[in-house]
């Protein structure tokens, strides 16, 4: 058998609801049936998932399906994928959501066209039935940029506030690059620094039009329903992104939108974590307050002037605690 031309990594726990229609959908992506390879990685499931994995992988020409016995979180998961591709093409797909017919064939046909390391996409939330188009914030459509120069500006939502792992398609240079890979061990906001290494790293990437991803919200056994530990990757996640910045030789052009990034996203997770034990919200604020003291006091000060006012009272009393702003 010939080899394939896009390898689609695909992790799931408990999926068993949903994922017979998004491997059915990858059925539909090229004529070819040995066009695609599917590495499924069951995670510790413990309902049918593994089972619907196997009987689909018969579907494929190339398929392999890899069983953990106990979770190891997405990010380790995919990584276990990344070890399983051939072809010049790979791409990440969550085990509830799905494609529209040809969308790989399509990724596959634009990112040879473009010459690019990597191609993004808009994507589709479903929720309750209702979709709604999410746009990649990016002002360019089928034109080849510096990954790097998609990162500014601060305080406007841009490629590294977009970092959905499956909302593209991948060349092979991006593993022989060493970019590919996840942190291991996060449960939560792994693609957090994965987006940013990738941006600041890569050569050439381009966000096209294609056939749709479609996301699924609100399925409860999604990581944006929990408030369990699992929650508190976000702060080691953001400690990640400062390390990978602060390695690079345009450090202080990019540490204002990290600051940006940590600020905001750190207020989220505050308000989040009232829902939380009393125990889970203590290490949760321990955590970012840890990470905020690693930024710079000025662009704290200035970032946080910036904020609206609800945000700057949630991270006041923490940034205090931190010792990073008065």
């Amino acid at each position: 058998m010939r080899t394939p031309f896009v390898t689609v990594i695909l992790p799931a726990k408990d999926a068993g609801e949903y994922i017979g229609t998004t491997l059915e959908t990858l059925t539909r992506q090229f004529d070819d049936a040995g066009a695609v390879k599917l590495v499924a990685i069951d995670d510790g499931s413990r309902d049918d998932t593994g089972e619907l994995m196997q009987k689909y992988a018969q579907c494929f020409d190339h398929a392999e399906v890899l069983r953990n016995p106990t979770a190891r979180g997405l990010a380790t998961a995919r990584n276990q994928g990344l070890a399983h591709v051939e072809g010049d093409a790979f791409c990440f797909l969550d085990g509830d959501d799905w494609m529209q017919p040809r969308r790989l064939e399509v990724l596959l046909s634009r990112m040879r066209e473009l010459g690019c390391d990597f191609v993004r996409t808009d994507h589709v939330t479903v929720t309750d039935g209702q979709r709604a188009l999410v746009r990649a914030p990016h002002p360019w459509r089928e034109r080849v940029t510096p990954p790097r120069e998609a990162i500014l500006p601060e305080n406007e939502s841009t490629m590294v506030d977009y970092p959905y792992a499956w909302a593209g398609l991948f060349h092979r240079r991006i593993i022989d690059s060493g970019l590919a890979a996840f942190p291991e061990g996060l449960f939560t906001a792994e693609d957090r620094p994965w987006i940013w290494r990738l941006h600041l790293q890569a050569r050439a990437f381009a966000v096209v039009d294609a056939p749709a991803l479609l996301y699924r919200r609100g399925v409860a056994t999604s990581l944006t329903q929990v408030h369990d530990r699992r929650q508190l990757d976000f702060a080691r996640a953001m400690n990640e992104v400062v390390s990978v910045v602060e390695q690079d030789a345009e450090a202080e052009r990019f540490l204002p939108k990290v600051v940006w990034t940590a600020l905001a996203l750190s207020s989220h997770h505050l308000v989040r974590a009232r829902r939380m034990s009393p125990q889970l919200r203590t290490e949760m604020r321990s955590g970012i307050r840890d990470m905020l003291r690693r930024l710079p006091t000025d662009e704290v000060t200035a970032v946080l002037g910036r904020f609206d006012g609800p945000r700057r009272r949630v991270l006041a009393r923490i940034l205090r605690q931190a010792g990073s702003a008065a």
